[in-house]
C-alpha cells in the first residue's frame, strides 16, 4: 500500500488507521498544497488532492473512505477492529459520525484555511472565515452531546476510524487555532485520541 501525505493535512486520517491496524505501507510525503507546490503530483493524482492512496490496482482519494477501507478490509473477518459491524445497534451511528467528519466538520474548516492563510493577501476574507469558523464551532454539538454520557469514544468503548475520522478535524481546529471552542467532552476526548499509541506513530512517521 502507498499514502501520499501532507503534513497534518486529511490524509492523516488513512496514515493513523495504517498505524492503528499496524499495516505495512510506503509514505509518500508531498509540500502542501500540492497541486501548486509538486506539479508533478498531478500525473499520480489528476486531482491534485491528498491523500491518495493505492493497494494494488486500487486507487482512492477520500480520507474518510479509505479508513473505512481500511477497517472493512484488513480489521479482521468477524472482528470488530477499528469498525462497528452491520448487525451492531451502534452501526447507523458509527456511519454517521464517520460521515459527517469531513462534510459537516472539516469541510468549514478547509474554507478557514483558505481565507485566512493560502489565498494570496490581497484575496484573503476574514469574514468569510470568521463565519466558517463559527459554523464548524457549531456543528461540533452533536459530538459533543454524544460524549457526555461518560462514554470513552463516539460509538461506545471500541475504538473505531470514525473516532479517527473526527478526531482529525479536531487537529485541524488546533492547527488554526480554535480548539479552545469547542465543548468540554471534546476537548477531553482529543486529549485521549492524542495518548494512543497509533496515534503517536503516525505522528513520528510524518516527521520521518
Amino acid at each position: 500500500m502507498k499514502l501520499w501525505h501532507c503534513r497534518d493535512a486529511r490524509s492523516f486520517r488513512p496514515l493513523w488507521a495504517l498505524e492503528e491496524l499496524g499495516l505495512p505501507y510506503e509514505l509518500i510525503m508531498l509540500p502542501f498544497p500540492p497541486r501548486w507546490q509538486e506539479p508533478a503530483f498531478l500525473e499520480v493524482n489528476p486531482l491534485g488532492t491528498i491523500p491518495f492512496f493505492t493497494d494494488g490496482e486500487l486507487r482512492m482519494t477520500e480520507s474518510a473512505a479509505i479508513c473505512q477501507y481500511l477497517a472493512e478490509r484488513y480489521g479482521g473477518d468477524g472482528a470488530q477492529v477499528l469498525r462497528v459491524l452491520p448487525g451492531d445497534p451502534r452501526y447507523g451511528e458509527y456511519l454517521n459520525f464517520l460521515h459527517q467528519s469531513d462534510a459537516t466538520l472539516t469541510f468549514p474548516q478547509t474554507l478557514v484555511l483558505r481565507y485566512t492563510i493560502l489565498e494570496k493577501p490581497e484575496n484573503r476574507n476574514p469574514k468569510v472565515a470568521s463565519d466558517y469558523r463559527r459554523w464548524f464551532i457549531a456543528r461540533t454539538i452533536w459530538a459533543e452531546r454524544a460524549l457526555t454520557d461518560g462514554r470513552e469514544w463516539l460509538c461506545g468503548d471500541d475504538f473505531t476510524v470514525a473516532d479517527i475520522a473526527v478526531a482529525y478535524a479536531l487537529l485541524l481546529a488546533g492547527n488554526l487555532g480554535h480548539l479552545g471552542e469547542v465543548g468540554p467532552h471534546l476537548q477531553a476526548y482529543w486529549e485521549r485520541c492524542q495518548t494512543r499509541a497509533g496515534f503517536q506513530r503516525a505522528k513520528a512517521a510524518q516527521a520521518a
